[in-house]
C-alpha cells in the first residue's frame, strides 16, 4: 500500500429477521447495526418513508453527515492555510432524494449551510470564500455524481 492509498473496513449485520426473513415486503425489518474497530456501532434502518425505523440512521442521512463531516474538515484545514482561525462551526445540512417509477432513486443534491464564527470577523468575505476551495479538496464531496451546494449562514450574534 502506497502512502497515498488508504483502505477502510466496516461490517454490516442485519438484525430485521422477523421469522420469516424477506417472505413479504411487510415481513421483514430494515434494522442493521452497522460496525467498524474504533468508534464502535450505528444503529441503521431504511428512511421512515420505505418501512424504516426513525429512531436509527438510515443511509441517506449517513451519507449527508460524510458530507457535511468531510466538509467541515476541510474547511477547517483550508482556514488555517489561509490563516484564519476559527471559534466555532456549526452546519444544518440538508440532501433531496428522488425516487423513480421503477423503485430505484439517488440523491440529487445536498446543501451544506455552515455558520463559522471567526476570531477575527474583518476575515469574513475571505472566511466565507474558503468554502470553494474546501468543496474542491473534500474527499466525499469529490466522490459523488450529485452537486453539493454551500450556503454559508451566519453565525448567531
Amino acid at each position: 500500500m502506497s502512502f497515498n492509498e488508504h483502505h477502510f473496513e466496516l461490517d454490516v449485520h442485519w438484525t430485521g429477521n422477523q421469522g420469516t426473513g424477506t417472505s413479504g415486503y411487510r415481513d421483514y425489518s430494515r434494522s442493521h447495526n452497522v460496525l467498524a474497530d474504533g468508534p464502535g456501532e450505528i444503529l441503521g434502518s431504511a428512511a421512515r418513508p420505505f418501512r424504516g425505523d426513525a429512531e436509527r440512521w438510515n443511509p441517506e442521512q449517513l451519507m449527508l453527515a460524510a458530507l457535511a463531516q468531510c466538509h467541515m474538515l476541510s474547511y477547517l484545514h483550508v482556514a488555517v492555510m489561509n490563516n484564519v482561525v476559527v471559534t466555532a462551526y456549526d452546519d444544518h445540512a440538508t440532501a433531496t432524494l428522488n425516487v423513480n417509477p421503477d423503485g430505484s432513486g439517488e440523491l440529487t443534491s445536498a446543501t451544506l449551510r455552515p455558520r463559522v464564527s471567526l476570531a477575527d470577523e474583518s476575515q469574513r468575505a475571505l472566511a466565507d470564500s474558503l468554502h470553494d476551495q474546501a468543496r474542491d479538496v473534500c474527499f466525499i464531496a469529490r466522490s459523488v455524481n450529485f452537486p453539493v451546494h454551500h450556503e454559508p449562514e451566519s453565525p448567531p450574534a
